[in-house]
């Protein structure tokens, strides 16, 4: 019962902090702040590595509830999003809202503008039905956000974060659970990088950037353990293949964190329009939670079937990526939320 309930709210939650930090964002930072949702999720990932070699599973999941205990008095002190606001045509408390987020000094009559432009234009009423997410101005952003978050999770991440130690002992490492850990800080500190590059470099181009290195990776950790099965575990080939597999698995999550790891979650939270937010949001959280459990569910099977042919399948899923995020993803970087989803109509 109490992993079901952890699970739903971590279900609200992945889908609910993207779409509120994008909508109370400045569009200058957008991307750096919408980031730091995803570098919260690495260093909870690391320190739950690095406890886990100390403490048992118990006094683990104790810790964990410290965070949620402190969050929950903090909520009282957020203001609204604004964008939901104006959506719900409370228009005094809008404009309230994003004073107080811009600050009292700050003249927010464009931005103000923008938003209730943005909001007639869009559907009066505040929900809408599954037939008419068929309509392009819809259709198109809810495709690009699901299929990035689907991707995202196919290309393997979860299956290797989850079990790091298991391939880590595959692959002849000695002390897997060191090398788990380390794996751990070394994604806290790609993604760090990651949000200090979005609002300069932009979302596209580093997409493009991860997939590749990512397919890259993937290859060669593939092609390693193919050549190991073939190869004595005393011989020095084998020795120097074991570090060509252990540094493919730790750039394969550098390059993951470099750009697959933020920016699906970010660009879902900026191109859904704000009519569709909840229930195309939804959709696209639920998507990427349900090809996360088939990967987990199924990594295992997988590495016991072949650990080479594992790796291989997942280059087969972010080659396919660097396709989609060529032909159909937008730039996004240095335009207002009103700007993208008008773009789609």
């Amino acid at each position: 019962m109490g992993r079901l309930l952890e699970g739903f709210g971590v279900g609200i939650i992945s889908y609910t902090v993207p779409v509120y930090i994008a909508e109370i964002s400045p569009q200058n930072m957008r991307g750096a702040l919408g980031s730091v949702n995803q570098l919260s999720v690495t260093f909870g990932i690391f320190l739950a590595y690095l406890l886990g070699m100390f403490i048992p599973w118990r006094l683990l999941a104790v810790i964990g509830a410290l965070p949620c205990t402190m969050l929950i008095p903090g909520l009282f002190f957020i203001p609204e999003s604004p964008r939901w606001l104006a959506k719900m045509n409370l228009t005094e408390d809008c404009e309230t809202s994003l004073q107080v987020l811009r600050g009292f000094e700050t003249d927010i009559t464009t931005e103000v503008n923008d938003i209730k432009r943005a909001v007639a234009s869009s559907s009066k009423r505040t929900t809408i039905s599954f037939q008419e997410l068929n309509q392009k101005k819809y259709r198109t952003p809810l495709l690009l956000g699901i299929g990035l978050l689907v991707l995202q999770n196919l290309s393997g991440i979860n299956g290797v974060l989850f079990y790091a130690s298991s391939i880590f002992k595959a692959a002849g490492v000695t002390n897997s659970d060191l090398a788990t850990c380390s794996l751990g800080a070394i994604q806290v500190l790609a993604t760090g990088v990651t949000t200090w590059l979005l609002d300069r470099a932009g979302r596209r181009i580093l997409l493009i950037i991860s997939t590749s290195g990512m397919t890259l990776c993937l290859l060669a950790v593939s092609v390693v353990f193919f050549l190991k099965d073939n190869i004595s575990q005393d011989s020095n080939s084998y020795y120097i293949l074991t570090m060509i597999s252990l540094v493919g698995i730790v750039s394969f999550v550098i390059t993951f964190s470099f750009g697959m790891g933020a920016i699906p979650w970010l660009m879902m939270s900026e191109i859904l329009p704000v009519s569709i937010k909840s229930l195309g949001g939804s959709i696209a959280t639920l998507a990427n939670w349900l090809t996360s459990f088939a990967i987990t569910m199924t990594t295992n099977l997988m590495l016991t079937w072949s650990v080479g042919g594992t790796f291989l399948s997942y280059m087969v899923v972010s080659a396919f990526t660097i396709v989609f995020v060529v032909l159909w993803v937008p730039e996004t970087k240095g335009r207002t939320l009103e700007e993208i989803q008008f773009s789609f109509r």
